[in-house]
């Protein structure tokens, strides 16, 4: 198949030989969104409005903080700040009254609109969004080159599986892109590919653990050098680069 602009990015993902793939693919979505929101962007009206009102996921937080741009990040949290704390003040003014038998004495504060107020923002992250924009359209790539390309499907069959995750993801996006047959045959690729794969990186943590026995001292490590950071992929959905 011809390799389009959204083709490549995934093709590479598949070559990269990782854990995950999909964590490539979203690890990579993820650095073009927080580059997009600490370059110039943030000097727009329409940009500021949005990441004033959504604001910001603690992890997302942390890789803006990393990136380098103090001065947008300290206005993009000035005018968060402005509006978050203009927001809670008018949330805690109509919060419940009665002495003992408000606010503080309620077994359950879910209902205060504080409460309700701050459940919605952590809920929200304008990094989060703008991911979530591009990932869905890979996923349903994914299922057209599975489809279209016999090449690809060399590629998906050997890759080294996926994060529990984005098997998650892959499971339940087959009940829209696939039926009937296609859809059995592309789950048992599936399945085949992650479980043997999360049970290879299993593995090489059993051993791992194993070396730390005296009696195994001079046995060689195999794979195990690298498999807690690969166990981190397979379970935690944490993409790490290959040395």
């Amino acid at each position: 198949m011809k390799e389009q602009i959204d083709t490549i990015p995934i093709y590479d993902a598949f070559d990269a030989g990782t854990e995950c793939p999909l964590c490539k693919i979203y690890h990579d979505l993820e650095e073009a969104a927080v580059a997009f929101t600490m370059g110039p962007s943030y000097m727009e009206d329409d940009i500021r409005a949005q990441t004033d009102e959504k604001g910001f996921c603690p992890e997302h937080l942390r890789q803006m903080y990393a990136h380098g741009n103090r001065l947008g990040l300290a206005l993009m949290m000035n005018t968060h700040f402005d509006k978050v704390i203009a927001d809670m003040k008018k949330a805690a003014e109509s919060r419940s009254s009665g002495g003992r038998g408000g606010l503080f004495f309620k077994k359950k504060a879910e209902g205060e609109p504080v409460v309700s107020y701050i459940r919605k923002l952590e809920g929200t992250c304008f990094v989060c969004d703008r991911i979530q924009v591009s990932y869905p359209r890979y996923v349903n790539t994914i299922f057209h080159l599975w489809k279209k390309d016999s090449l690809f499907r060399e590629k998906f069959e050997g890759c080294k599986g996926f994060c529990i995750t984005h098997y998650k993801d892959l499971y339940e996006a087959s009940v829209e892109e696939l039926s009937g047959k296609g859809r059995e045959e592309f789950l048992e690729a599936l399945d085949h590919v992650f479980f043997e794969n999360i049970d290879r990186v299993n593995g090489d943590v059993d051993w791992f653990i194993q070396k730390y026995d005296y009696r195994n001292k001079d046995k060689p490590w195999k794979d195990a050098k690298d498999a807690l950071s690969r166990a981190a992929t397979k379970l935690g959905h944490i993409f790490v680069e290959k040395d």
